[in-house]
C-alpha cells in the first residue's frame, strides 16, 4: 500500500514538471522576462488645456527611453533618456489636452524593448471654461487720501480661490503711467498708489492659479475702477466761500463768474444770487430769496455753472441752510443751460431741498456720464409761497 502511495506520488510531481516546460517554452522561449526600473516619484501637473509630467529615474542604467499613455492608452507620446550615474530627472509635457481630470501611465523601456510595471498619475486640466469663470478680484473701496496716494481697500478672498497677484496701472500727478503688481494678501489687504492724479482711474486684472502646483497662470481681462475724489476744483470754480463781482455796500452782490443768474433771482435791486451774511463770519453765500422785504417772487430762478466732464460717476453736494416752502433742486443737465423746475426730471441728475424752515443739511445727488460731455450744474428754484430763503455755502463735485 506504502509502495503504491509513492509511486503515485512520482507520476504527479513528473505531470507537474512536464507542464511548467511546456509553460517555459510557450512564454519563455526567448528567456527571463525582464522588468526595467520603473520612474519614480511621478507627478501630473495641471495646466491650460495641458499637463507636466514629472518623475526621477533613481536605478537601472539601462533605461533608454519613457512612454506617457493617456485617453485610456490611445494617446502616447516617448521620450529618450541618457541615464548619468546619478538620480536623474524626467520632465514632459503633454499638448492639446481636453479640459476635465485626466489619468496618465508612464512606461519605461530599455534597449531590448523591454517595458517596465506602469506607474500612473492624475491632473485636472483646466482651459476655456475655468478661463470664462474668472472675475477681478473686487475692490471694496477706492480713495484718495490727504496725503495725495489712492488707497485701494481689497475685498477678502478664501485661501481656495487661487488669488496670487493684481497688475495695476494709474497715471500719477506728473502724467508718467505706472505698472505695479501686488501680490495677494488674503484678508485685510490695502494698497497705496502715491502721487495718483487725481480725477483718473485705475485698471487692473488679476493673476490666479488653478491649485498650487498648476504650471499655467490665467488673467482676467483689464478693467477700470474709479477712484472716489474731490474733483470740484477740476471742473468747477467760485465754490465756496463764494466771491461776488458787484456788491452794493451791504448785503447782496451777484456771484462772481463762472457763475450765471437769471435776472429774477437779482431782486434786490439789482443785486442777488449772493449774500455777504458777514454776521456768520463765515464769508459770501450762494443765496435766492423771495417776499421778505417786497422782494419779488422767483420764478424759475437759475444760478449756475457749465463745464465739461468725463464719462464717470459723479456725486454733486452742497452745504446748505434752508427756509424754503417751495421746490429748489440742484441739478445737473447736459448741455449749457438748466430746466425749468417742470422739467428737472428730465436732467442727468437732481436733488431737492427739504421744504421746511431753519433746516441745515448736506444734500447730494448722482449722475452719471458714458462719455465726455458738457454738463451745467447749479440750482432751480420757483419761490412764490410768501417770506422765503436758503443759502449754501458750498458745493462739491466728487467722481466716484
Amino acid at each position: 500500500m506504502q509502495r503504491a502511495f509513492i509511486i503515485l506520488a512520482l507520476l504527479a510531481l513528473l505531470a507537474a514538471c512536464t507542464k511548467m516546460d511546456e509553460y517555459r517554452d510557450k512564454y519563455m522561449a526567448n528567456g527571463s522576462i525582464v522588468y526595467p526600473g520603473k520612474m519614480d516619484s511621478v507627478k501630473a501637473y495641471s495646466g491650460k488645456n495641458r499637463a507636466e509630467i514629472r518623475g526621477l529615474f533613481t536605478s537601472d542604467p539601462k533605461i533608454t527611453k519613457y512612454k506617457v499613455f493617456w485617453n485610456s492608452r490611445q494617446d502616447s507620446i516617448e521620450v529618450a533618456v541618457v541615464r548619468t550615474n546619478g538620480v536623474d530627472t524626467a520632465s514632459v509635457i503633454i499638448p492639446s489636452l481636453p479640459e476635465g481630470l485626466m489619468s496618465f501611465e508612464v512606461r519605461t523601456y530599455d534597449a531590448h524593448g523591454n517595458t517596465s510595471i506602469p506607474v500612473t498619475a492624475a491632473a485636472n486640466i483646466y482651459g476655456e471654461l475655468y478661463q470664462s469663470a474668472l472675475t477681478n478680484r473686487a475692490i471694496a473701496n477706492a480713495e484718495m487720501q490727504d496725503d495725495g496716494t489712492a488707497l485701494i481697500t481689497w475685498a477678502d478672498v478664501s485661501s481656495d480661490a487661487g488669488t496670487v497677484s493684481m497688475r495695476v496701472k494709474y497715471t500719477d500727478n506728473a502724467d508718467v503711467l505706472h505698472d505695479t503688481l501686488l501680490v495677494s494678501v488674503l484678508t485685510d489687504m490695502k494698497s497705496s498708489l502715491p502721487s495718483f492724479k487725481k480725477g483718473s482711474v485705475i485698471s487692473y486684472q488679476t493673476a490666479y492659479l488653478p491649485n498650487a502646483t498648476a504650471i499655467d497662470t490665467f488673467y482676467t481681462a483689464y478693467e477700470t475702477h474709479a477712484v472716489k475724489a474731490d474733483v470740484t476744483s477740476l471742473y468747477m470754480a467760485n465754490t465756496g466761500p463764494f466771491e461776488r463781482a458787484t456788491y452794493d455796500g451791504g448785503r447782496w452782490g451777484t456771484l462772481a463768474a463762472p457763475w450765471v443768474t437769471s435776472a429774477n433771482v437779482m431782486n434786490h435791486g439789482g443785486y442777488g444770487g449772493y449774500a455777504s451774511e458777514t454776521w456768520l463770519n463765515a464769508g459770501g453765500f450762494l443765496v435766492m430769496e423771495s417776499g421778505w422785504s417786497g422782494t419779488a417772487n422767483i420764478v424759475n430762478g437759475k444760478i449756475a455753472q457749465t463745464t465739461t466732464l468725463p464719462a464717470g460717476n459723479y456725486i454733486f453736494q452742497t452745504a446748505l441752510y434752508t427756509e424754503a416752502l417751495d421746490p429748489v433742486y440742484i441739478v445737473a443737465a447736459a448741455g449749457a443751460e438748466l430746466p425749468d423746475v417742470s422739467a428737472v426730471s428730465g436732467a442727468l441728475g437732481y436733488g431737492s431741498f427739504p421744504t421746511a424752515r431753519y433746516v441745515s443739511a448736506n444734500v447730494e445727488f448722482r449722475f452719471t456720464l458714458d462719455k465726455e460731455q458738457e454738463v451745467t450744474l447749479g440750482f432751480v428754484a420757483t419761490m412764490t409761497s410768501g417770506n422765503q430763503y436758503w443759502r449754501v455755502g458750498s458745493v462739491k463735485l466728487i467722481k466716484n
